[in-house]
This record gives C-alpha cells, sequence and structure tokens, in this order.
C-alpha cells in the first residue's frame, strides 16, 4: 500500500498527539472491522468576536498509519477554528490535505472527522447542563 509524502510525513512525526488535561469535549471513536480507535480532546475559548473557537486540540490514536495521519490531519485543520467551522471538516477535506489516501483506508479520514464532530457535541452538551 503506498502512501503519500504528507500521510507518511503525518504518521512519523504526527502533530497535537497527546491529550488535553481537564478537556471541555472529548470524542471517542472505533471502527470494530479494522480495530482503529481515536480519542479527540478539545479546549474551547471565545474569540474576540465572541465566538467559541478551538484554542487546543489533541489525539491519541490506536490504529495504523492512515488512522494517525488523519487525526493528526484533522486536529491541524481544526485548531483555531469556530466549532461551526471545525463541525464542517469532512472526511474529503481531510484526505486531500493529506494528499489523498488509498481507498481501502478513507474509511480512517471517517473516523477522525467523526471523532472530532463528537468531542464538539460533547462540549455542547456539557456546556447545555
Amino acid at each position: 500500500m503506498e502512501y503519500s509524502k504528507k500521510v507518511m510525513e503525518h504518521f512519523t512525526k504526527p502533530k497535537n498527539m497527546g491529550e488535553i488535561k481537564n478537556p471541555d469535549g472529548i470524542g471517542t471513536v472505533g471502527n470494530p472491522v479494522c480495530g482503529d480507535l481515536m480519542k479527540i480532546t478539545i479546549k474551547v475559548s471565545k474569540n474576540k468576536k465572541g465566538k467559541e473557537v478551538i484554542k487546543d486540540v489533541k489525539f491519541k490514536t490506536f490504529g495504523c498509519a492512515a488512522a494517525v495521519a488523519t487525526s493528526s490531519m484533522v486536529t491541524e485543520l481544526a485548531k483555531g477554528k469556530t466549532l461551526n467551522e471545525a463541525e464542517k471538516i469532512t472526511r474529503n477535506d481531510v484526505a486531500e490535505s493529506l494528499e489523498g489516501l488509498p481507498p481501502l483506508k478513507m474509511h480512517c479520514s471517517n473516523l477522525a472527522s467523526d471523532a472530532l464532530k463528537e468531542a464538539i457535541k460533547d462540549y455542547r452538551k456539557k456546556k447545555n447542563k
């Protein structure tokens, strides 16, 4: 299986790996078929315009090279975005930012964007309690 240079870069030197202490939102997703598991934690703050933005985002992933690379890329795409902007990040956005994924690995980009959406959903649920 051949990966793009960008995928290999995010796999060998992932960005934002780890976990935020006392996160505002947590998103965990997995794929029982391939065994990939992703956890994304976010910290949210208000910008000068009063909009909620993702101030910090980190991930922990158990999975293949594509799973690690897509997790790393989705955190890069989400950081600094408003929650509404971050929610619109699609699997295609992730794959395109990585200069493509093999068709058999596209499900990894689904997991990464899904985990981000789950973290945002968790934040909103906690906030509205």
